[in-house]
């Protein structure tokens, strides 16, 4: 188990087509899993592994927070697709390991057995990956958007938070919420693709209304 090398673009390749129908390394919300995993990439993901990218910068908005986020780190090795070999902490030098990395080895002694069983394992992983269906990851944000004082104009603040438009972006119900001193906030719900949408950009966009909008918090997220 593992996703092999994280900081080669043969790890981030694993990782990218681990999260093709996931959200998260486990489970269905943020965890120590994500944490492990994320604190092991030395960069972010390039474009063209998006699931990986979107996964990357979701996790990247918990950094406040990740000390505070459920489970227990483990070793990165215990973490991946089954059939990926673990290379953390594997000197790259070994002569002793028999074990045959899935993604090939720049060693121009490689046996041709060697090459044979490489090829083979890498044909029946790009198989498995192709059959896997095309799910379409979604989640449900509760969002608290706080004016300034008692005399922002409320429906105007939830006219501007509701003409944000994106491709995977759909705006629910919402109502005003008091917070004291005759202040109320505006508590709305959205659905979000989350390969196109996440909290970062819900916040740069809403806190752009900048005469009505104080902050914005993520109240509650979940998994649909």
């Amino acid at each position: 188990m593992g996703f092999g090398d994280l900081k080669s673009a043969a790890g981030l390749r694993v990782l990218n087509d681990f999260l093709a129908d996931k959200s998260y390394i486990e489970g269905y919300v943020p965890s120590q899993a994500d944490i492990a995993v994320f604190e092991a990439i030395a960069a972010p993901p390039p474009a063209d592994l998006f699931h990986a990218l979107r996964w990357y910068n979701h996790i990247k908005s918990y950094e406040k927070q990740k000390a505070s986020l459920p489970g227990v780190k483990k070793a990165l090795g215990k973490y991946g697709p089954a059939d990926v070999e673990d290379t953390t902490g594997v000197a790259t030098d070994s002569k002793d390991d028999d074990d045959i990395d899935l993604f090939g080895s720049d060693d121009e002694e490689e046996s041709e057995e060697a090459k044979k069983l490489r090829e083979e394992r890498l044909a029946q992983y790009e198989s498995k990956k192709s059959k896997k269906p095309a799910v379409i990851a979604k989640s449900s944000i509760l969002l608290d958007v706080k004016p300034w004082d008692d005399e922002t104009d409320m429906a105007k603040l939830e006219e501007c938070v509701r003409s944000i438009q994106a491709d995977g972006l759909v705006w629910g119900s919402s109502k005003l919420v008091p917070v004291g001193y005759g202040i109320k906030k505006l508590q709305i719900q959205c659905v979000v693709e989350d390969d196109k949408v996440g909290t970062d950009m819900l916040e740069e966009r809403i806190t752009a209304f900048e005469d009505y909008v104080q902050s914005m918090d993520v109240a509650a997220f979940n998994k649909i």
